[in-house]
């Protein structure tokens, strides 16, 4: 924890949520977060004020970014728009397991249009985002659970610097790190 606890310092945390506040959060939304993020908003910062840049803030536990309702995608295939405003469905599974780059491989409504919704909608919580289109998050259902994703405009992908395939815990420490540190493919595409 202490790795995650100086990526952030004092100055621009937020207050902890508590275990009272997060198992509450827990409880209203019907899942276990994964560790260490559980642990990290729990005891150090639930999100950060900022980062090495705005786009660097890591969101409090189920907040959104200012961008996330009002996004326009080039590569959104679906006939159905994107609805940020709907409801997050945190106990339904991530439904990726590899990347998937659709602008590609998006050729039928009936099977592609639910699972892109799904991407953006289910088993996860938001922990930041880069530009209009492009979010990190956390999965938090399903076989992916523990993994940090990046969710772009075109494509979506695990975090690629991570540990072992089996240590998904690792893939939150090592984000995180090169998040603050703005270390990264992503770091030349932030505006912020």
């Amino acid at each position: 924890m202490s790795v995650l606890s100086d990526a952030v310092p004092g100055d621009l945390r937020r207050s902890p949520l508590g275990w009272a506040g997060v198992r509450a959060w827990e409880t209203a939304h019907g899942i276990e977060l994964p560790e260490p993020y559980r642990t990290f908003v729990a005891e150090v910062s639930n999100g950060s004020l900022e980062g090495v840049s705005m786009a660097h803030r890591l969101l409090p536990l189920g907040g959104l970014p200012e961008n996330w309702q009002g996004w326009k995608a080039d590569c959104w295939l679906s006939p159905e728009p994107f609805d940020g405003a709907a409801v997050r469905k945190f106990t339904e599974p991530f439904p990726l397991e590899e990347e998937w780059q659709w602008e590609y491989d998006y050729y039928d409504d009936d099977e592609h249009s639910p699972l892109l919704h799904g991407i953006y909608q289910n088993g996860s919580v938001l922990l930041g985002g880069n530009r209009d289109c492009e979010f990190w998050v956390l999965v938090v259902t399903g076989p992916q659970r523990g993994r940090v994703w990046w969710l772009g405009d075109g494509c979506a992908a695990p975090y690629a610097d991570a540990g072992e395939a089996g240590e998904p815990e690792a893939d939150f420490v090592a984000w995180f790190q090169d998040w603050q540190a703005d270390r990264g493919w992503w770091s030349e595409h932030v505006d912020g």
